[in-house]
């Protein structure tokens, strides 16, 4: 009788945190869907780190040429600033790690 009872409690208790979205049920397609995610995921944060980065580095360029009312000079530093800095993010971001 006892073990009836952790069997069904155990079943109510898994119900309950599903409802409640403690746990998550396993949802996963394939193995080789798992493999190519970190790739992906990997492409798309470099990719978004060189054009934010230049972006930026645009945008402080032309706000300060705007401000100061000169042609392209301040653009063309914090353009070249910002695609530097993109690249040094993406590097960093890529490197191995040294775990010794």
């Amino acid at each position: 009788m006892s073990k009836e009872k952790d069997e069904s409690f155990d079943a109510r208790l898994k119900a309950a945190e599903r409802r409640n979205g403690l746990v998550t049920q396993d949802t996963s397609t394939s193995p080789e869907a798992d493999a190519d995610k970190p790739l992906a995921t990997l492409a798309l944060r470099a990719g978004t780190e060189m054009l934010s980065a230049l972006i930026v580095g645009v945008a402080i360029g032309w706000g300060l040429d705007h401000w100061l009312h000169t042609r392209a000079v301040f653009l063309i530093l914090f353009a070249l600033l910002g695609g530097g800095a993109g690249v040094l993010n993406v590097w960093r971001l890529v490197r191995p790690t040294d775990e010794t």
